[in-house]
């Protein structure tokens, strides 16, 4: 039988070698497993409305009329799909063979598992993450923001957090299925290839600090001090010291 699988894919295609980064990630993915036990209903959000309305092949492709968020362009995905099965990726990935019949096999093992992610031949590998067993319960970061999960875990703990930008998404990912007691799983025979953070480190200078260092303050807002007073402080703080190109 069939398994079909929702793949959300963030891209910004500035330019012809993004753009052929985003392409190359959607190839892998459809050379990843065989279509006749596999389909994958692929959503490219892409950030560069000036390409509207090209469409990457295969996909569906959304230009949002809305300004970028990293987890308000994932929710845009979610909402526009319907599959039981959905995987959350950047568009700098190499899928490598039967990365998600892998993934497949565990929640069918185990149909309590309901988020689980890849192992990394390079970040993982790098980071020091063990991987002499074949699934393990842990919570990490991702590599590349490549996961997959049961559509129904959404009703436990809800669409992603909008007020996150950029960074921190997958810590707060993390923070939150811990807050439910869900354990997420790493799948050591599931490899992508996370090619690193290419589109990011394009960015224009402010952008980025915009992007990364803000969202600091909400997360530990959130998940540390707990108060909104030391939360909007530390936000003026690090936009003046953007805004006066200090950091």
């Amino acid at each position: 039988m069939r398994v079909d699988i929702d793949v959300i894919i963030l891209s910004f295609a500035k330019n012809q070698q993004l753009k052929a980064l985003t392409e190359q990630t959607i190839a892998s993915l459809f050379a990843s497993e065989s279509p006749a036990d596999i389909h994958f209903h692929i959503v490219v959000i892409e950030s560069n409305g000036e390409l509207r309305p090209f469409q990457f092949e295969n996909t569906t492709t959304i230009y949002p009329d809305t300004g970028f968020g990293f987890n308000k362009y994932l929710n845009i995905g979610v909402r526009s799909t319907g599959s039981a099965l959905i995987c959350f990726c950047n568009n700098d990935l190499l899928f490598h063979r039967n990365w998600a019949s892998e993934i497949l096999k565990l929640m069918a093992t185990d149909e309590s598992v309901s988020s689980a992610a890849p192992f990394c031949p390079v970040t993982h590998v790098r980071d020091g993450y063990p991987f002499s067993e074949p699934y393990l319960p842990i919570y990490h970061i991702f590599s590349g923001w490549c996961f997959l999960i049961k559509r129904d875990l959404l009703d436990t703990i809800g669409l992603f957090d909008e007020r996150y930008l950029f960074w921190y998404a997958d810590a707060d990912y993390i923070n939150t299925l811990r807050k439910h007691g869900i354990k997420n799983y790493m799948v050591n025979n599931s490899r992508v290839t996370h090619l690193g953070s290419q589109t990011s480190e394009g960015l224009p200078l402010k952008q980025y600090k915009k992007l990364t260092a803000v969202p600091s303050a909400y997360h530990n807002y959130k998940w540390t001090h707990g108060n909104y007073v030391y939360y909007v402080l530390k936000k003026l703080f690090l936009q003046t010291l953007i805004k006066l190109n200090i950091i």
